[in-house]
């Protein structure tokens, strides 16, 4: 039986009862979704999982999402790694608040994150609950927000002559897969503040990496309201702190929570296995 523990924290829980190298139940899956909707932020712990295993239970939540700039592992289409070798020194990859793919005309939902090669200290994941941002807003910044259009692209991270770009993962020796591309500079527009999908619950959707301004603001404007809206919504009491265990899957609804990388563990390998949940298009 699916067991749901609260995460003293501001959004998370632990699932317990369930073994994810199997099949699961209807009643298990919907156990899960209605945790995940409330909760944000699944932990499961002790899961040996395959990656069958993984794309199987992705695939309970939604169809895959796209993963316009990663080339995925070997033998797979959908599972990408999330890599750091011990020996690296490339600049550390996610360690800035972001919601994933923002810059998709119709962004992944939810995130898989799957933990293989764990070090011993460091590494951990931020969560930052932007439901409750929004909830706990200041009125006049929550004002401008409720009607801000930002402009997202990948443009600086995944373009040619972004942070990513061609040719600087292997010159410095990057061990994940990225692939840069001028689709990185594509635009896309959406709301500051978004209906959760299945929720109707607002939340501040937002990456300041991703987003370029907003419309009908010139820049000076448009960076003074994105700084003020990201100082209001990393602050710590909307932020879980996770710490990773071998053999644990994370899922988390990037419609309601951003997240980053931290470091800390250099001298040892990481390696987590990734996943993402489509939108269901009705």
């Amino acid at each position: 039986m699916v067991t749901v523990t609260p995460i003293d924290a501001p959004c998370g829980a632990t699932i317990t009862g369930v073994d994810l190298t199997q099949p699961l139940s209807s009643g298990d899956v919907e156990a899960i979704r209605k945790a995940w909707l409330k909760h944000l932020v699944l932990v499961f712990p002790d899961q040996p999982m395959s990656d069958d295993d993984l794309e199987r239970f992705t695939l309970y939540f939604g169809e895959f999402g796209h993963d316009p700039f990663f080339d995925p592992i070997d033998d797979r289409t959908n599972i990408a790694a999330i890599q750091r070798n011990a020996d690296e020194t490339t600049p550390l990859f996610a360690e800035n608040w972001h919601t994933d793919w923002s810059f998709q005309e119709t962004p992944p939902i939810g995130t898989c994150l799957l933990g293989l090669t764990i070090p011993p200290q460091g590494g951990d994941t931020f969560f930052a609950n932007q439901q409750l941002a929004y909830e706990q807003m200041p009125a006049p910044l929550k004002a401008e927000a409720d009607s801000a259009i930002a402009i997202h692209s990948a443009e600086t991270a995944y373009a040619p002559d972004g942070m990513y770009g061609q040719g600087k993962d292997e010159e410095q020796g990057r061990s994940m897969r990225i692939r840069s591309s001028d689709e990185a500079r594509l635009k896309t527009r959406h709301p500051m503040v978004r209906p959760h999908t299945e929720t109707g619950k607002p939340a501040l959707y937002s990456t300041v990496g991703y987003i370029q301004g907003f419309e009908g603001m010139d820049k000076t404007a448009s960076d003074d309201l994105l700084l003020r809206i990201y100082h209001h919504q990393t602050q710590d009491q909307f932020v879980y702190r996770h710490k990773w265990q071998p053999n644990m899957l994370v899922m988390w609804d990037n419609r309601a929570v951003l997240h980053k990388a931290s470091g800390g563990y250099d001298g040892h390998d990481r390696l987590l296995h990734r996943t993402t949940i489509a939108e269901s298009i009705k």
